[in-house]
């Protein structure tokens, strides 16, 4: 499927999105209709503002005007990424939004216990590898790879390295030697978008990487 026409599954109903800075950003009148039942998700969209005075204040931050495929061709659309979208369906009165709403609140609970106790973070994350269908094995090389990329980075701040584009650079430079390839070049032979390239460099079976953008299933 071509990235720019993929369609994302929500609570059965489909919410158009497109690729703009290196992350999916999903079309906000549609994520009103599959939650508000609106019939004119402009008006809704605007009453929700009206009401929610910080969403409105801080609207033109995380909603931009995008370029998106339809059945009649491109069409600008108010979009947001996911962090947008979920910032506003915290704005939405509705039944159906409140599955959402709670599944953030746990995430937030979940985050927070992870903080106070860094070994819960570590079982959370073999747990979601195991959910995905990655071996034993290759989950154990993965937690060591993180604890070996930790160490490196610790060590390149140790000798003064600061800013993303020196880390980016250098991550190039062994990705280059080890792959004969960087980071991006690998990441576009994967086919990969916002996905993890680490999560990737072994096949997990016959798993197939998808465009498709899958919701939390709750």
């Amino acid at each position: 499927m071509n990235e720019n026409n993929a369609i994302a599954v929500f609570q059965g109903k489909n919410i158009r999105r497109t690729w703009f800075n290196d992350e999916w950003w999903f079309v906000v009148e549609d994520v009103i209709i599959a939650l508000a039942d609106s019939k004119d998700p402009k008006q809704y969209m605007n009453k929700m503002r009206n009401r929610d005075e910080e969403l409105s204040k801080g609207w033109v931050q995380f909603v931009h005007t995008l370029s998106v495929p339809t059945s009649g061709g491109p069409q600008n659309m108010n979009c947001a990424n996911t962090q947008g979208i979920f910032r506003i369906i915290q704005s939405i009165p509705s039944p159906k939004a409140e599955p959402f709403k709670l599944w953030l609140a746990k995430v937030g609970y979940d985050r927070v216990q992870e903080i106070e106790n860094p070994e819960l973070a570590q079982k959370r994350m073999r747990e979601l590898y195991k959910a995905k269908g990655y071996s034993d094995e290759w989950i154990e090389k993965r937690i060591r790879g993180i604890a070996i990329r930790d160490e490196l980075t610790n060590e390149w701040k140790k000798r003064k390295v600061q800013t993303e584009t020196e880390y980016a650079i250098l991550t190039a430079e062994i990705s280059k030697a080890t792959f004969d390839m960087t980071p991006s070049e690998y990441k576009e032979f994967k086919g990969l978008k916002r996905e993890n390239l680490r999560d990737h460099m072994v096949k997990v079976g016959k798993q197939k990487l998808s465009n498709t953008f899958n919701w939390p299933n709750i």
